[in-house]
């Protein structure tokens, strides 16, 4: 990793906007936090559109400069000693912009509105349009944002008829502290509107979709110089004006690049809210199946098969709240995370859980993508096997077989098996649930130091922005620390392997209730 000589004495910051919170995280050239802040936002859902999930660009604006200068006062660094910033977010949240250049809309990843537009536009061409949507993009319809383009088109045309520019969210925080817009192909990947293979934008699919195509922004790659720290931004947020302004990216993308996932072949499991499993492609390719999403990736040239297991995390969360209170209370009392006891506990039940079998999220089905209604099955009566411990156990064990499941389709189209996984994000901080993962996997599992990758993949952006490092891919392997190593159990494998089977037939059971309209889907993709 080859550093310039401002590097030594600088940092790095970065804006990583999820769907639930802004964090800003100070680095320094080593790639070590040196500090954050971070503030929980809430989405506007419209009265009278079900589904609608807006972004509030103002106050979101404002915590995110509250989230700077928490972070620049816990690090006790004066403004000056930031060398660059970047910022990633959510993938499929749009922002649109006026012809003046002000942001007039935007609304998050989770927005649901379009439904209906969703399968008018799958009616386009006899119904082809989303396979060649997906064959360019590697996207379906159903998170893309031509549908809520359109549903701007039917219900908000005052807003449809200002449009002039339309970005991701990551782009609009680059923009309230440059004043330049831009978007980068890992992110704006996920609109369906941007070609794989030449990572620019497709006018048109717009066109057939009877949109405008005159919305579409410069395409930058991450890692450009986009511009600098405006006087008006700098007196909002607490940054020095004049400060560079990298092009940041999607946050699985540039979680890749944090864990060093950056050569073909490569694959991790990213264990947040949602579970990303991500593959990095030898070539751009997609499913003829179209069971799995390709997104550009944040290096050059290089596609990432991409397929998500639904409310991983936050099932886990909504377990703990519901049925912990004990060992949370306990866990305050002890001074340790209360999924640190929970694992202590499950650790003591067997392999396979008693049978237990959890029905939350599927495997990935892109293009027809739905859940079952959630459950456990296999409960019995016996407390001393069907208890909170056991419970929990069969979570962790069902987050691990839907990994695998959504691996198997990624290597049935791509061919790409891998030899080893990196584990990241919350989930990885579970030593027990890294080692359920390596058994489930019959693979090796690599733990990373630094569990949220993707503020130190955007650093990496704003390094190579600023001419800190001189390539993302050299800087990404050079920074990425190993923590903890897991080897797989073979007897383990071989009842998990079992176990996966049973759990594909039960789910596959499962649906066939919610299509009879007798148990309610956890979700639906939008148009189905």
């Amino acid at each position: 990793m080859a550093l310039s000589s401002s590097a030594s004495s600088g940092y790095l910051l970065t804006l990583d906007a999820g769907t639930g919170s802004i964090r800003a995280v100070i680095f320094n050239h080593h790639g070590e936090q040196i500090a954050a802040g971070q503030a929980e936002w809430q989405h506007l859902e419209v009265e009278g559109v079900p589904g609608s999930m807006e972004f509030d660009l103002e106050n979101n604006w404002q915590l995110t400069c509250q989230c700077i200068r928490q972070a620049l006062q816990q690090a006790q660094l004066p403004p000056r000693e930031i060398l660059s910033v970047a910022a990633c977010s959510m993938r499929e949240g749009i922002v649109l912009y006026d012809k003046n250049g002000t942001a007039i809309w935007a609304c998050a990843n989770v927005d649901a509105r379009a439904k209906r537009e969703v399968s008018e536009l799958k009616e386009i061409h006899h119904g082809d349009f989303e396979r060649e949507v997906y064959a360019c993009s590697g996207q379906t319809l159903a998170l893309s944002a031509m549908p809520r383009l359109l549903w701007l088109a039917h219900y908000r045309q005052d807003i449809y008829r200002q449009a002039a520019t339309i970005t991701m969210i990551s782009d609009w925080l680059a923009w309230k502290l440059c004043g330049e817009l831009a978007v980068d192909p890992s992110n704006a990947g996920t609109t369906g509107m941007l070609d794989l293979q030449t990572r620019n934008w497709r006018p048109d699919l717009l066109d057939m979709a009877g949109l405008r195509a005159d919305l579409l922004s410069p395409v930058a790659e991450t890692g450009t110089l986009l511009g600098k720290v405006t006087a008006e931004a700098a007196a909002a947020c607490g940054l020095a004006a004049g400060t560079p302004v990298g092009v940041g990216g999607g946050d699985v993308q540039l979680g890749s690049l944090g864990l060093g996932i950056v050569r073909s072949g490569q694959t991790a499991v990213l264990g947040g809210s949602f579970w990303q499993q991500v593959v990095n492609l030898p070539q751009p390719q997609t499913d003829p199946e179209m069971n799995i999403r390709v997104n550009p990736h944040v290096i050059p040239g290089m596609a990432q098969a991409e397929s998500i297991s639904f409310f991983t995390g936050l099932t886990m969360r909504w377990f703990r709240d519901a049925f912990c209170a004990e060992e949370k209370l306990l866990s305050q009392r002890l001074g340790v995370d209360v999924y640190s006891l929970l694992e202590e506990m499950a650790a003591r039940v067997p392999p396979g859980a008693w049978g237990v079998t959890p029905i939350f999220s599927d495997a990935m089905h892109f293009k027809n993508w739905y859940h079952a209604a959630p459950a456990f099955i296999n409960l019995s009566l016996d407390p001393e096997r069907c208890n909170k411990q056991t419970l929990f156990r069969a979570l962790e064990e069902n987050a691990a077989i839907v990994s695998a499941c959504n691996l198997d389709l990624i290597a049935n189209f791509s061919g790409v098996r891998a030899d080893s996984l990196v584990f990241a994000g919350g989930g990885a901080k579970g030593k027990l649930w890294s080692q359920i993962l390596s058994d489930v996997t019959g693979l090796p599992v690599r733990v990373p130091m630094v569990k949220e990758a993707t503020a130190l993949g955007c650093a990496i952006a704003a390094g190579v922005a600023a001419g800190v490092y001189h390539s993302m891919a050299e800087t990404g392997e050079a920074l990425v620390r190993w923590e903890r190593d897991y080897q797989p159990n073979a007897t383990h494998h071989q009842h998990y392997l079992q176990q996966k089977q049973a759990w594909q037939a039960i789910y596959a059971e499962q649906l066939t209730l919610v299509d009879s309209g007798l148990t309610t889907s956890m979700w639906k993709a939008p148009g189905l």
